[in-house]
């Protein structure tokens, strides 16, 4: 190999290892607050691409009625319930309807209105799982959360194929730039995926710090029967959540989607290697989460290179003395 062959490969992998990150982060707040395994957020990825793929063709993604659907259901639920507020009609009622507004009068095809519409759409349906899936289950064991959660990945991914069919999808590229250092031509679509990954992390790392909001989520994750003691609302911090991880996801399909062709059934895969950097941060640590989407990122390119049939197995066997590190170091500290 040479240098200038194992710059590019580390080019890509940084690129990939943004993306992991991402979702990595998601897989983290969800878990932290609720305890759930979020496997499902590799859909909403794929959805988010091929949403966002169908509007800058001219058309109307079939995820814009099926959350006008699902809103509709959750705002007949409330009423029923007797919880209606602003906050639900405008979550429910109004958001939607401008979203389906935008859709149809809005420039669609831009590329840049259609991706910012396409993670729109799809945003919602992190909060929607919560409130239809895992909601009524909040108090059950992590593996009935977890069957769950594979559930409605299974939902998600017949969902996918029904709406988009099988083929697959790309959107168009943020920038087309490309800046050369020397031999090697760097992708301007890499600089803003590796750019827009360090700016969300900090955005969250603020929000968390400096918001009430974020407090509360943080103060929910770290203790939930003091959370709930001192008054903040358990069910809107997990809606809150699942709405940081679906957008996360949302982002992440519009940044991986011009790199490389998604379908329906793309996104568990990649999802599952953020879920591979999430384990190496044990579920609870974000900087550990860091280092293990750059290196999962960067294994997945190399391997591709020197043993293309075996990347990600190379890929998912880090999982193991990974694992056996942290029982190792479970048992040690004296902890069930």
């Amino acid at each position: 190999m040479t240098p200038f062959v194992f710059l590019a490969l580390l080019q890509d992998g940084l690129t990939s290892g943004a993306i992991y990150l991402l979702l990595a982060m998601g897989l983290l707040i969800v878990f932290s607050v609720t305890r759930v395994i979020f496997v499902p957020q590799g859909d909403l990825l794929a959805l988010a691409t091929l949403t966002v793929a169908q509007l800058q063709a001219g058309g109307v993604p079939g995820t814009l009625w099926l959350l006008d659907a699902l809103a509709l259901a959750a705002l007949l639920g409330e009423i029923a319930g007797g919880r209606t507020t602003r906050r639900t009609l405008a979550a429910w009622l109004i958001y939607p309807a401008a979203l389906t507004a935008a859709c149809w009068f809005g420039p669609r095809t831009d590329p840049w209105f259609a991706m910012l519409l396409g993670i729109a759409i799809v945003t919602p349906f992190g909060p929607l799982a919560w409130r239809f899936v895992f909601r009524p289950a909040a108090d059950a064991s992590l593996l009935a959360l977890l069957i769950l959660a594979m559930a409605l990945h299974f939902v998600l991914a017949g969902v996918g194929m029904v709406l988009f069919g099988p083929d697959g999808a790309s959107v168009a590229p943020l920038t087309s730039a490309t800046l050369m250092a020397g031999p090697l031509a760097i992708s301007g679509q890499s600089l803003a995926v590796v750019a827009i990954c360090a700016a969300l992390v900090g955005g969250l790392r603020w929000f968390f710090g400096a918001t009430l909001t974020g407090k509360a989520l943080r103060a929910t994750a770290s203790d939930r029967l003091g959370a709930r003691l001192v008054g903040i609302d358990a069910a809107e911090s997990g809606a809150r959540a699942f709405a940081l991880a679906a957008f996360v996801a949302a982002l992440s399909g519009v940044l991986i989607g011009a790199v490389t062709p998604i379908a329906y059934d793309t996104g568990f895969e990649i999802g599952l290697k953020g879920f591979v950097a999430a384990i190496i941060g044990g579920l609870a640590s974000y900087p550990a989460a860091a280092a293990g989407a750059v290196l999962v990122g960067v294994l997945e390119s190399l391997g591709s290179f020197w043993a293309s049939a075996w990347r990600d197995v190379i890929v998912f066997a880090l999982l193991i003395p990974v694992l056996a590190w942290l029982s190792l170091r479970q048992r040690a500290a004296g902890e069930p």
